[in-house]
């Protein structure tokens, strides 16, 4: 669930008859049960909502065996509704967009940004179909496949991500509940397993490479609530077909929110959601930014006691920390991880990222008020 997850979020579709949309004081809708799914249309935006992000990370090998992770996420977060002046403009929607690149040959983290506003074609987001860009950096949708495309000094990506299994609804019929007030959630879902191949230009030299892509989209209005201050992410893809999104929320007094949650997804595709009472995570090694002074907890140990697995996650190199003062102006640690320890019982590896938030700057609980408003 990308953090900024919580800067960003748009529905313009028709609803199930038996769905009825609740809103905000300022007219935006809220994320409440009862919502319907379908696709591919949910894959596009959904404006009447504030918040909404895209977000896709994947690790990758080159055909001379050199490693890459990636990132690169769109967010979209409403100004207002209804903008008073008719002026091309005039802010409806900011659109924030991180492109990452993590070097595990040459343990180097590249970092991209932008920002733009909606109403002058710079960025934006379709309703009709699922294209997201912000200048040339986008995402668009050929058939089932999804076509990423960002470039930047040197830096860039062009993948073709196909799903190998159905998109997965997270939490209760696809509701995320991240605080204790009704609405206080997101729509999420996840294509967990994308089949990956393109290139990846690095320093401009360009590798051609395959590998294994995890896509999430959430969509609401209001998040966090003020005693959260951050959140611990992990998507996961294992060697043997199954798939792990688990995430917990720290709050100020130390202790893990009771809205931590999970899923686990099948080979065949099937979802299971994970309370927080299913799984414990539990944090590692550290290490410290000399650039913003966090302390991040770069390997953890995983437990679910149901599945029989007791896993270790770990960076594939500490110093992938994003520092993003020209877009959203908050810093947090991304990066692509490797996957290590049993399943069922059994011997299990793989790959994912890993997010955190909140380790740096001010709370993020301060930073997104119960009403969704962005302080």
């Amino acid at each position: 669930m990308c953090w900024l997850a919580m800067m960003v979020m748009l529905l313009g579709a028709e609803e199930a008859t038996s769905y009825q949309p609740t809103y905000n004081d300022e007219g935006w809708r809220e994320a409440m049960p009862g919502y319907s799914f379908s696709f591919p249309r949910d894959h596009a935006s959904h404006p009447d909502c504030r918040i909404e992000w895209w977000y896709y990370t994947g690790n990758l090998v080159s055909e001379n065996g050199r490693r890459f992770g990636y990132q690169l996420t769109f967010f979209r977060t409403g100004i207002t509704l209804e903008p008073k002046s008719a002026s091309r403009w005039a802010v409806r929607d900011l659109y924030m967009t991180h492109f990452a690149i993590s070097d595990g040959s040459a343990r180097r983290h590249h970092v991209h940004e932008r920002l733009n506003r909606a109403g002058v074609g710079m960025a934006g987001a379709a309703t009709k179909h699922y294209r997201v860009w912000n200048e040339g950096w986008q995402v668009s949708l050929r058939g089932n496949t999804h076509h990423l495309v960002a470039e930047a000094e040197g830096d860039a990506i062009d993948l073709e991500l196909t799903p190998l299994k159905s998109p997965a609804l997270h939490g209760r019929d696809g509701i995320s509940q991240k605080g204790a007030k009704a609405g206080n959630a997101s729509h999420y879902y996840s294509l967990t397993r994308m089949e990956t191949k393109g290139t990846v230009t690095v320093d401009g030299v360009t590798h051609r490479v395959r590998g294994l892509s995890w896509m999430d989209h959430e969509f609401g209005t209001s998040f966090l609530e003020k005693e959260q201050i951050g959140w611990d992410w992990l998507s996961i893809q294992l060697d043997n077909d199954w798939e792990l999104m688990l995430y917990q929320f720290r709050r100020s007094d130390g202790s893990s929110d009771p809205r931590t949650s999970g899923t686990l997804v099948d080979p065949e595709g099937e979802a299971t959601p994970l309370g927080a009472g299913d799984f414990t995570m539990s944090p590692g090694e550290t290490w410290t930014s000399s650039a913003s002074g966090a302390r991040y907890p770069v390997s953890w140990k995983l437990s679910i006691p149901e599945q029989k697995a007791q896993l270790e996650v770990r960076a594939i190199f500490p110093q992938q920390e994003m520092r993003t003062p020209l877009s959203t102006d908050v810093t947090y640690w991304e990066g692509a991880i490797d996957v290590s320890g049993t399943f069922g019982g059994a011997s299990a590896g793989g790959s994912g990222y890993l997010e955190m938030t909140g380790y740096s700057g001010r709370p993020l609980g301060d930073s997104f008020s119960s009403d969704g408003r962005v302080q």
